[in-house]
């Protein structure tokens, strides 16, 4: 089911429509006005659909850029080795945890408004951290970027559907979207190796700075003055308390797990903890006069299976995203810029895909079909690097495994639209917001159990006498099979839980009802 037109709801409407002009009579308008308007309308749209993306791609960047700039800031800042996984930590807990939250109130407060304020805070605290000059500080600047990232993104999927009504405008637009998150990590490599070879770590944040104003200047005029529902439609205190406590403490305890252990006191605590908190809330919710997150968008199919299949294709994917980079490096030697370059094929085919094809075929086949066939095709990568050798040849062993990576041009569109499919106007923020909560869980999830697995089967096979490279390898094969399994587990979510959607026109009775 295609989401409510925004038309239909007051408060997300675009600015650029003109509620005179649809109140006057025909007759009294001149015949060229409304394709004026039209026109007006549809390039401010574009813009709106550039600003997004462009903050979105500000945002995925940042994630990649700075991992591959961690050998630099240890060295500089003198963290020591547990210290500096929390430049990466601090981020990724603020960034989990408030994505729901910043998801509800940008329903109240508005959308537009919500990612203004996150982008603002995003390119502040880049400035930050690029200046920061001891551990602390840059740890808490992280901790800021993470905050303004959740803000912004949270919100970002919420003012698309608002904005594109029409069913292929739409699967337009998502494509779009959904590149700036595919391809963005394997940007971020290539800029992060040549902005810390070329210059300093420093410049890995600096760079935001531009991007971010020049997106606020352009995001003032031409994203929708929405004011939102109020906080009284949803001002629950106790229930953002328990949902950001409860994933905070979920993603911390997750990203702890390669430290303490799967089965520690420390992990079996905190976890614990943590699901009882969000166990309170969804109790809260069930019960709340004005609740956070109305449950009725937990029981839409369309919703639930897309967030449970992103969750388990995001844990697989990190296999590739993160445990090939170190592949090139660790195994076959690779510098920083050169692993990023190796890894631009596949940038560059799920760009082709996402941007060219997809909306077509989402339109043709139906998102469920085109979604089982990406699946299918991340197995198949996932399958091969499960065999790569340790003397691997580039053009014979790894670039068709990055050409194959056009699964996921296939599969992340259909899946964001799947996953807004059943959201209100008035819970777009919601749906935005719970739609990349799950990804980050996801993420969350696959760097701890895969990278702790390719860990300790690593140390086995040193242990038996294996070469560092044998071994190595050996630990990554384990990873890629585990995250073959997810796929697997993903194809099979998809193929039961999600239905093809039924064409219905938009604008139809049903849509409208549901709107109000």
């Amino acid at each position: 089911m295609s989401a409510p037109s925004a038309a239909s709801t007051p408060s997300t409407s675009p600015v650029t429509s003109d509620p005179g002009a649809a109140s006057a009579p025909a007759g009294d308008r001149a015949p060229s006005t409304g394709n004026a308007t039209s026109a007006a309308t549809a390039r401010s749209r574009r813009l709106a659909l550039g600003v997004i993306a462009t903050g979105m791609l500000m945002i995925i960047l940042d994630g990649s850029i700075v991992t591959v700039a961690m050998p630099a800031i240890q060295n500089d800042l003198g963290f020591t080795p547990a210290g500096l996984s929390w430049v990466v930590n601090a981020y990724l807990i603020a960034f989990g945890s408030l994505l729901l939250l910043a998801g509800r109130l940008g329903d109240l407060l508005g959308r537009t408004r919500m990612f203004l304020v996150g982008t603002a805070v995003f390119t502040a605290a880049s400035l930050l951290a690029g200046v920061a000059t001891t551990p602390a500080l840059l740890i808490a600047a992280r901790f800021l970027q993470g905050i303004g990232s959740a803000m912004a993104s949270a919100v970002g999927l919420g003012i698309l559907v608002t904005l594109f009504t029409e069913p292929r405008e739409r699967a337009r637009a998502i494509a779009v979207f959904s590149f700036t998150g595919a391809a963005g990590a394997s940007i971020g490599q290539v800029l992060g190796g040549v902005l810390t070879d070329a210059l300093s770590w420093h410049w890995i944040f600096f760079i935001n700075l531009p991007i971010g104003l020049a997106a606020l200047a352009v995001a003032v005029p031409v994203l929708p003055r929405d004011r939102g529902l109020g906080l009284r439609a949803g001002a629950d205190v106790a229930g953002a308390l328990l949902v950001t406590a409860g994933l905070m403490l979920g993603i911390y305890t997750v990203v702890k797990v390669e430290e303490y252990g799967w089965t520690s006191a420390h992990t079996l605590g905190t976890g614990l903890l943590a699901l009882a908190l969000l166990g309170a809330f969804v109790a809260r919710q069930a019960t709340a006069e004005t609740p956070l997150m109305p449950l009725r968008i937990l029981r839409s199919r369309a919703v639930a299976g897309a967030n449970l299949v992103q969750l388990l294709m995001v844990a697989a994917l990190f296999s590739f995203q993160i445990l090939v980079a170190l592949y090139l490096q660790k195994v076959l030697g690779y510098g920083s810029a050169r692993t990023g370059l190796a890894m631009l094929p596949a940038a560059a085919v799920i760009g082709a895909v996402s941007l060219g094809i997809s909306a077509r075929l989402n339109a043709r086949f139906g998102e469920r079909r085109v979604l089982l066939t990406g699946l299918v095709l991340l197995t198949g990568v996932l399958g091969l690097l499960a065999r790569v050798p340790v003397h691997a040849h580039y053009l014979t062993d790894l670039l068709p495994v990055m050409l194959l990576a056009a699964g996921f041009g296939l599969a992340l569109p259909a899946l964001t639209t799947l996953g807004m499919s059943d959201a209100r106007a008035d819970d777009a923020g919601l749906a935005s917001g719970l739609f990349n909560t799950t990804q980050q869980i996801g993420m969350a999830l696959g760097v701890a159990l895969l990278s702790t697995l390719a860990a300790s089967r690593t140390d086995g096979l040193l242990a038996e006498g294996a070469s560092r490279g044998e071994a190595l390898t050996g630990g990554y094969h384990l990873a890629f099979i585990v995250g073959t399994g997810f796929l697997v587990a993903a194809f099979a979510v998809a193929f039961t839980v999600l239905r093809a959607a039924r064409p219905k026109p938009v604008g139809s009775s049903r849509g409208r009802t549901q709107a109000r």
